[in-house]
């Protein structure tokens, strides 16, 4: 292949657009992983949507157009890989760990055992059913014995992101929610407690390369990107811990 050929495939390639599923959990790291990529490759052309993890294994299932799934856990990933939607094996990537954080109260003074307080009449936390920081924290309310007493405040968010937005919005009076959401809110002076990570399963996100993103440039470029010291270091920015095996 000459010169002048290559140039064009790659130029070709780099025009390519990876559309990208994310876990709302995601959202400020992976706005800051997209724009780090697209710094180091002009040409790449990445869109990131945002939302519950199970959403995105359904809207996968039922033939969505996303070249990548980034999930909050390995569950859903796994999932479509085992039914044919994958072009290869699931990545664990990051680990996310579960905080306390509230627009009223100075939420690290706070324990779980706090939200039993009457001045605590609302919690949000993402819907345990589709959304892996919503299952985590029941695994944790219920580890510690607060699962019952609790349950009648809490306010259900189809994912973590729509759950800040309910506590930022004083529509709850405080929530469970990730620790890479907190760095925005850190920078402003919120204080937030991280939860006990003992009482619940792993947060271990990981992440597919679609069977729609399989021959797909800026897709697999994005996903050996995200593999690199460089995004690595990012997301330990934002609060996640990388999996041991990395």
């Amino acid at each position: 292949m000459t010169s002048f050929a290559l140039t064009l495939t790659v130029a070709q390639a780099d025009q390519t657009t990876a559309r990208i599923a994310a876990a709302a959990s995601l959202r400020p790291a992976m706005d800051e992983l997209v724009a780090d990529y697209r710094s180091s490759h002009p040409g790449a052309r990445l869109e990131a949507v945002y939302g519950s993890s199970g959403s995105f294994r359904t809207q996968i299932e039922n033939g969505a157009p996303f070249d990548l799934f980034f999930s909050a856990d390995m569950d859903f990933p796994q999932a479509l890989e085992a039914a044919g939607h994958a072009a290869g094996e699931a990545v664990p990537y990051a680990e996310g760990r579960l905080v306390l954080w509230s627009g009223g109260d100075d939420a690290s003074t706070l324990t779980l055992q706090s939200l039993t307080a009457e001045r605590f009449r609302r919690i949000a936390i993402a819907n345990p059913r589709h959304a892996p920081y919503g299952a985590r924290a029941e695994e944790a309310l219920r580890s510690s014995g607060l699962w019952d007493a609790l349950e009648p405040k809490l306010v259900f968010a189809e994912n973590i992101g729509q759950a800040l937005q309910m506590v930022h919005s004083g529509a709850a009076d405080v929530g469970i929610l990730a620790l890479a959401q907190m760095h925005g809110l850190s920078l402003e002076g919120a204080a937030f407690q991280v939860i006990d990570a003992d009482l619940h399963q792993p947060l271990e996100n990981g992440y597919i390369i679609t069977r729609r993103g399989a021959e797909n440039p800026a897709a697999r470029g994005f996903a050996a990107f995200v593999q690199s010291p460089e995004a690595q270091r990012i997301l330990e920015n934002y609060g996640f811990s990388i999996p041991r095996s990395h």
